[in-house]
């Protein structure tokens, strides 16, 4: 990719995609994951890396809590499927490389792979799998600014387009709402998936931690689930050059916008005009007829 230019999307197994991300299609789908692997996986701008730090921590806060301060959160749970490599930028990411090299146990791995999109071999092995969720009107204010600031997406153009690009679907990994339904149906045949909503992550951090701990099998004390409730707030993350991507060479301008911008539920209320909010509402109902999934827009 060429300095100044943005990738474009195309059409590829049906999902909305960038060359970035599917350039390694092969060795991802051929990835071998193991029995203890677990896969984080989200729309972007869910709470990915959110839920990224609460996993490290849970498994290596006590035992190397070095790692926290001297590793990025996106080289400790490495991408699947990111491939980025651009000289002039200072940019080299290979997930499925940082992946295979790994040698902590459990290995934690992200995706924003559509639920048909991933490897088969983490259904063989009966991977753990969590999926994260935000509410489509926040999830998509948080990408918008994410693409703004990130030179590896497509070029946002005004908020008024790039709201329509959204309700069809014409971004980066698809259609939220087939991203969201997809998942949440896997969940009725896959016991070992935990589904998980960012409200609630926001809402009670520390019970949340709890949830996904019962899931994952660990035990914890009250004083480290306090202990990293503290550690994974918003600001203290924001702030931490481990934690908010400021360390991944020029691709993401900073000035534009930051990684980690507000994490906030409701802020769609500032961006959102009464006729886009009813235009929203009136789609969304069409879209979403599982009435057992359900997001909330306030907390």
């Amino acid at each position: 990719m060429s300095s100044g230019t943005r990738p474009e999307l195309y059409d590829f197994h049906g999902v909305q995609m960038t060359r970035s991300y599917t350039d390694m299609w092969e060795r991802v789908q051929g990835f071998q994951a193991r029995p203890d692997d677990i896969l984080i996986a989200t729309y972007p701008k869910a709470g990915t890396t959110w839920v990224s730090c609460i996993l490290d921590l849970l498994y290596f806060g006590q035992t190397d809590p070095e790692r926290q301060t001297s590793i990025p959160i996106h080289d400790r749970v490495p991408f699947l499927e990111m491939n980025m490599s651009n000289p002039e930028k200072d940019i080299k990411y290979f997930g499925i490389d940082l992946a295979d090299k790994l040698t902590t146990k459990p290995r934690i791995l992200k995706t924003h792979y559509p639920v048909q999109f991933v490897p088969k071999s983490f259904w063989e092995q009966n991977c753990k799998i969590v999926y994260v969720a935000r509410n489509a009107k926040d999830n998509m204010v948080s990408y918008y600014h994410f693409d703004r600031m990130n030179q590896l997406q497509p070029a946002t153009g005004e908020w008024s387009d790039y709201f329509q690009r959204f309700l069809v679907g014409k971004m980066n990994w698809g259609s939220w709402y087939d991203h969201v339904n997809g998942w949440w149906q896997k969940k009725r045949n896959y016991s070992n998936l935990h589904y998980m909503f960012f409200e609630d992550l926001v809402e009670n951090t520390g019970l949340e931690i709890d949830k996904l701990s019962r899931f994952l099998g660990l035990s914890v004390t009250p004083e480290i689930r306090q202990q990293i409730t503290g550690q994974v707030q918003f600001d203290q993350m924001k702030n931490n050059a481990m934690t908010n991507y400021s360390t991944l060479g020029d691709a993401m301008d900073f000035k534009v916008s930051p990684f980690m911008r507000k994490g906030k539920v409701g802020d769609w209320k500032n961006h959102f005009t009464v006729a886009q909010n009813e235009e929203f509402d009136q789609d969304y109902e069409q879209k979403m007829k599982d009435a057992t999934l359900q997001f909330r827009t306030v907390v």
